[in-house]
């Protein structure tokens, strides 16, 4: 659905006017180019890291200020970006120096070395801002963040990227580090809040022995799949080793289960995993047979009619994943169903049928397919739908928020359990998504959603989408038992 006012204040007299009248100006949002679909973004400015050469160079004319004329992900122009401490701005100026040496930053430019984006600390308008934190062991050194990022954050260009990287506080090895570590999730929500023109924030955490654990991770936060995630915090654990990876069509030979694919965001994601190599199972009611055909066409994948509820869906499901397709890679839990109503006019029926879709009929597929040891390969993904009213609650639908957040406990519940098979599950809550659903909404109330966030806008189908087709990834193996808010950082919840 068309964004009107976002079209009003992009240009022209309307821009003019929301600025003057400090009204929010959402910026259209750089999202995937179907003839780059690897692409990274550059050039990049990083930071916070100590290189052999930044810390022997000392100013902007040393090696450490960087030369575009060098390779890409080339040794040299690994050692000709900025590393950090102490090291200025890179462009003559007297800005002061990042602080704190990181170990990530070398992590950085070896996952990202085959994407071609090249790392330049004179950057005048960078496409990405990245600050390796992990070397931060008390609250003193915090500054660095405001040393590095202060200066620079105007110069980010639209739709920009600030990435910060740190350790999990768990793996602390005092009290000052601790608090140093958890620190880091209020600096990344509430820059997130400031920086505007379309620009997103994140957190990336990475344990102990999980830096070769980040690659997909930091292609996706980086890149325009990301547009609207904003303010996360995703942590990265040690992964089983992998074989390469297509990174333009990473789940090449991998078979994709989508329930709920006849339209919406189900269609989208089944679009998206088959841009990104897969064999889709489009899944949805027999009533929805027509669009859930033309969906399946559509990704040269296939559809099958089934009602998830039923008590026979389980045993029918597995069945038909392992006689044809000899089990499947990713499953994708995102059929759902809406009810809204105050709970004192609620009937049984309506809170029955939105918890039997949303949370028994997953659960239940879920653990039809852990039970039979050819439904399953090894290495599998799965990835459910949740909901940020499952995070934050909404008036009309305890019944929904129930389900979603109880589809939040089942990620949690059954990590270990892929965990040990080599496996993940994690969820993905959507914010205000302009879908068809969304688009009968009364207007005030549909405005409310779009503004209600950092970015000032609904997100897209095609961003949920996303977010799954990079948790499918067999790369990203490091993530597993967390839930990603795909919503513009919304103002609602934590």
């Amino acid at each position: 659905m068309v964004d009107r006012y976002q079209r009003f204040t992009s240009a022209g007299p309307g821009r003019a006017i929301a600025r003057r009248l400090g009204l929010p100006r959402p910026a259209v949002l750089p999202r995937r180019d179907p003839q780059r679909p690897a692409e990274v973004p550059g050039p990049i400015v990083l930071g916070g890291g100590e290189s052999p050469v930044a810390t022997a160079g000392g100013g902007p004319d040393s090696g450490a200020a960087g030369s575009a004329a060098t390779e890409p992900g080339s040794a040299a122009g690994s050692a000709a970006t900025e590393a950090g401490a102490g090291s200025a701005a890179g462009d003559g100026t007297d800005r002061p120096a990042a602080s704190g040496a990181g170990e990530l930053a070398d992590a950085v430019r070896v996952a990202l070395a085959g994407t071609g984006v090249e790392f330049v600390a004179s950057a005048e308008h960078p496409a990405a801002l990245v600050y390796d934190a992990s070397a931060i062991t008390d609250a003193t050194a915090l500054g660095g963040l405001r040393e590095f990022l202060g200066p620079r954050v105007r110069s980010l260009r639209t739709g920009g990227r600030i990435l910060i990287l740190g350790r999990p506080p768990a793996e602390a090895p005092d009290v000052a580090s601790h608090l140093a570590r958890r620190a880091l999730t209020g600096f990344v929500r509430s820059l997130g809040k400031e920086v505007g023109r379309g620009a997103t924030v994140s957190l990336l955490r990475v344990a102990a022995g999980a830096e070769s654990s980040m690659g997909s991770t930091l292609r996706f936060l980086l890149s325009p799949r990301s547009a609207y995630v904003s303010g996360q915090v995703v942590d990265v654990g040690p992964a089983p080793a992998g074989g390469t990876v297509d990174a333009e069509r990473p789940l090449a030979g991998r078979t994709a289960l989508v329930t709920g694919a006849a339209q919406g965001i189900g269609a989208a994601i089944a679009e998206t995993l088959a841009a990104d190599g897969a064999t889709v199972v489009c899944l949805d009611v027999p009533a929805q047979g027509e669009a859930l055909a033309a969906v399946a066409n559509r990704v040269g994948g296939s559809s099958l009619h089934l009602d998830i509820t039923a008590p026979t869906a389980p045993r029918e499901l597995v069945a038909y994943l392992t006689q044809r397709y000899d089990g499947v890679d990713i499953v994708v839990h995102n059929a759902g169903v809406l009810r809204d109503r105050t709970l004192a006019k609620m009937t049984a029926s309506e809170w029955d049928t939105v918890l039997s879709v949303n949370l028994l009929a997953p659960q239940r597929l879920t653990a039809a397919l852990l039970e039979d040891p050819a439904a399953l390969r090894p290495g599998a993904r799965i990835v459910c739908l949740s909901s940020l009213n499952g995070i934050a609650g909404a008036a009309g639908q305890t019944n929904y928020a129930t389900s979603k957040a109880g589809v939040i406990g089942l990620v949690e519940a059954y990590a270990a359990v892929l965990a040990r098979r080599g496996g993940t599950i994690n969820a993905v809550a959507p914010g205000f998504i302009e879908t068809r659903m969304t688009a009968g909404m009364p207007l005030a109330v549909r405005e409310v959603g779009r503004r209600a966030n950092s970015l000032a806008q609904g997100g897209l189908p095609v961003d949920v989408a996303e977010a799954v087709s990079w948790l499918a990834a067999p790369d990203s193996g490091g993530i597993t038992g967390q839930t990603i808010r795909v919503c513009g950082q919304s103002l609602l919840g934590a």
